[in-house]
């Protein structure tokens, strides 16, 4: 049977995970937000709470007073104690950041003071592009930005047209309207022309198309002189 073997080993050995954990709680309390794998924040939660829990228990042995009576020093003097050094010196074992271990004790745990665990949130984002590792966000809650339930989407924005700054740019007077209007009254009067001497081509048609007289036929030059006119008048005689 294996022991001690409990959560997630991460493919790292102990000390590498342990300085992993570490670094992961410095940025946290720093930023108070943090985008990483599912299995690392997971890892991280309880990890972070711990610490969190530990500041908690220092701010109030320093609101109810108890803390452990101070020594004297060479000098014989006795400064009195105002801080729990104990706590601060066990979180420091992890947090090596000393800004960053004030605001966990200065900042962090008084607005976490009335909260008994949970101080964190692990949020779900999908997964990641290039490996497809599962990504999550853990934030403090007490730090986080109100929820109301509403979706909201940036709008694209449009690009502005390059303009080109190498030649100067001229500008068109609008020419056209004027134009149209020149020309209309042309396209008038040849339409007015083309219905007149459509209506001339109709009459002058009317005209050509009139009955005319039928005259005698010449007679043809191969008939001779001397024949007679009248064949009636022939048969008659």
């Amino acid at each position: 049977m294996i022991h001690r073997r409990v959560g997630r080993k991460l493919n790292r050995t102990w000390s590498h995970k342990k300085a992993l954990m570490c670094n992961l709680a410095t940025d946290l309390f720093l930023h108070k937000k943090l985008v990483t794998t599912e299995a690392k924040a997971k890892e991280l939660r309880p990890f972070a709470e711990s610490l969190i829990t530990r500041a908690r228990i220092a701010l109030r042995n320093e609101q109810n007073g108890k803390l452990p009576t101070a020594r004297p020093n060479k000098a014989g003097e006795v400064i009195p104690v105002t801080k729990d050094f104990v706590q601060r010196r066990q979180v420091g074992r992890f947090i090596r950041n000393k800004a960053v271990l004030q605001e966990l004790f200065d900042t962090i745990a008084p607005a976490a003071a009335t909260r008994d665990g949970g101080y964190t949130r692990i949020i779900k984002i999908g997964r990641r592009r290039g490996d497809a590792a599962r990504e999550a966000i853990i934030e403090l809650v007490d730090f986080s930005a109100p929820q109301d339930g509403i979706v909201r989407r940036k709008k694209k924005a449009i690009p502005a047209p390059k303009v080109s700054t190498s030649a100067p740019v001229e500008v068109i007077a609008p020419v056209a309207a004027p134009i149209i209007e020149e020309i209309a009254p042309e396209v008038d009067e040849t339409i007015v022309d083309t219905v007149q001497t459509s209506a001339d081509a109709i009459e002058l048609q009317a005209d050509t198309t009139e009955v005319t007289p039928i005259e005698d036929a010449p007679a043809s030059e191969d008939a001779p002189a001397d024949a007679p006119k009248d064949s009636g008048d022939a048969s008659a005689e």
